[in-house]
């Protein structure tokens, strides 16, 4: 049976700890927190603050924009304020987003995740201990001595959980993490022809099996009983990322390279991500839209090939009053959901 997670919206952080509250006493078992618009972290805590059941992750939080010994820290922190309710959702960005944005490197990324995932680990074990954290990979470096935590909460090893489209990512995820958690745009297609490939070369490079790790697909639900309606909240979600040039690949697994490319020569053109609006062609493609009924059925398609499902409402090119209608249809969803596994 699939694990339902949600990521909630919210125009203030207010809204969100409401919207995440919401989906929690609708059933949802994951609420996982993004990293774009707000922190990842910040939203956690207070979504974890205020939730008592649900299972509060990051989805993802930037793995290179902190130093690992900082990652560690907040997930240990929001470990505590959980009571051992986090995971720790880690994920690259675009070479854009780390060298523009935030000014680091972003050569070797599958290298560079696989050094912070160790050092955050090494903390994890040493700061307990006051042993030495040492780590000797030439891209994140750790010499930390002298050092220990006080703290009576005790430290177990929080999941981690990798994002990745890319093949080398994905087989990282399977080597090395407790997880792996789609893009927000994924299909079962995807996950059959390209992820679980990828996961299982990795496990059994690390000689792991399959129960080792939680493969979470990601789908952008759009719920309305007009089906036309439906899919076209979704325009503005699937063209925000089809300006991505990296997501190549993914895009032409689907058949949908010719709109990939006008997309991101739009953004480069000037067109402000925003605004840029997906084909019909390519929003049903990649996104679930129509009536719950319809949607529910789609979701189904995710059994057997993942553990779990994280579902979120279109965001992108949409004004906040149809965002708010979007959430509140798909909380009203999960709820479905837990209704019918409670008379299966």
């Amino acid at each position: 049976m699939l694990t339902i997670g949600y990521q909630p919206w919210g125009a203030t952080l207010d809204e969100l700890v409401t919207a995440a509250r919401q989906a929690e006493a609708a059933g949802a078992d994951v609420i996982w927190l993004p990293e774009l618009h707000r922190s990842s972290t910040v939203t956690a805590a207070a979504v974890g603050a205020a939730t008592t059941t649900a299972t509060v992750a990051t989805g993802i939080t930037w793995a290179f924009t902190r130093s690992p010994m900082t990652t560690a820290l907040e997930a240990l922190d929001l470990d505590e304020l959980t009571g051992g309710r986090f995971r720790l959702g880690l994920g690259t960005g675009t070479r854009r987003l780390n060298e523009e944005w935030h000014g680091v490197p972003f050569a070797h990324p599958a290298d560079r995740l696989r050094e912070t995932v160790e050092g955050i680990r090494m903390f994890w074990r040493n700061s307990a201990t006051g042993e030495p954290i040492e780590t000797t990979g030439p891209l994140r470096p750790m010499r930390i001595t002298g050092y220990r935590r006080h703290t009576d909460h005790p430290v177990r090893p929080i999941p981690i959980y990798l994002a990745g489209v890319g093949p080398r990512m994905v087989r990282l995820a399977g080597e090395i993490a407790d997880g792996w958690l789609a893009h927000e745009l994924c299909t079962p297609f995807y996950i059959r022809e390209r992820v679980l490939p990828a996961i299982h070369s990795g496990l059994d490079r690390a000689g792991r099996s399959r129960a080792d790790i939680d493969v979470t697909a990601s789908a952008v639900c759009a719920v309305a009983d007009d089906p036309d309606t439906a899919s076209a909240l979704t325009a503005g979600h699937v063209g925000f990322y089809a300006g991505v040039r990296a997501y190549a690949d993914f895009f032409d697994l689907h058949g949908v390279r010719d709109e990939h490319e006008r997309l991101a020569a739009a953004l480069r053109a000037g067109v402000p991500a925003h605004e840029l609006r997906a084909s019909d062609r390519m929003r049903d493609a990649l996104t679930i839209a129509g009536p719950p009924d319809q949607v529910l059925a789609r979701l189904q398609e995710y059994e057997g090939i993942a553990d779990a499902v994280k579902i979120s409402p279109p965001v992108h090119g949409l004004a906040p009053d149809q965002i708010r209608r979007a959430q509140a249809a798909l909380i009203a969803l999960i709820a479905e959901i837990r209704s019918r596994r409670g008379h299966g």
